[in-house]
């Protein structure tokens, strides 16, 4: 297992994503990507964290897309865990325009919050019962999981490891609406 981390906010508990110029409610879609070229503008110079194309060769990489496009507002990569009996989620991370870290003035809310439903989604696929587990990037980012998100801190393999677990997930997952397509890039 390759350790990566996690670093996106949760910033609003809303279905969509939220425009947070006008207000609108944006619908969303999540696809596969598969194709490590399709990943390669989408890396640690661009705000991206890590280079996201040598992702695609040991997990499975989502994106969280406007519906109807391929403009890309979070990425999250997921490992099967059948050891743990829990999806890792091995990075996530918002785009440059949404990261709270990187711009005061993010354009769209409830990425993070979606991104964790996509993989309590994939762990339900894999029997997991929503459950996931995954390293915070800082020590404040672990406390917001867990006040946010009813996360609990584990800190066995990292001190900043965390997981949540079916309920909490299930909580998570009904709040965020989005279409699981069947493209993949």
């Amino acid at each position: 297992m390759n350790f990566g981390f996690i670093s996106v906010y949760i910033d609003d508990f809303t279905s969509c994503l939220k425009d947070n110029t006008t207000g609108e409610l944006i619908d969303t879609e999540v696809i596969r990507i598969k194709r490590s070229s399709f990943l390669e503008k989408y890396n640690k110079k661009n705000g991206w964290y890590i280079d996201w194309s040598q992702l695609v060769k040991n997990s499975e990489v989502y994106a969280l897309v406007i519906k109807g496009t391929v403009d890309i507002q979070g990425l999250v990569s997921v490992q099967n865990n059948p050891d743990a009996g829990a999806l890792y989620i091995q990075w996530m991370c918002t785009a440059p325009q949404n990261n709270k870290q990187l711009t005061d003035t993010p354009k769209y809310s409830g990425v993070g919050g979606h991104l964790f439903a996509i993989a309590g989604k994939k762990s339900i696929e894999y029997g997991y019962d929503g459950d996931v587990f995954g390293f915070a990037a800082d020590e404040k980012l672990l406390q917001h999981y867990v006040e946010k998100l009813g996360a609990e801190a584990i800190c066995m393999l990292h001190q900043f490891h965390f997981g949540i677990f079916d309920d909490q997930m299930k909580n998570i997952m009904e709040v965020y609406t989005y279409e699981w397509t069947d493209e993949q890039l």
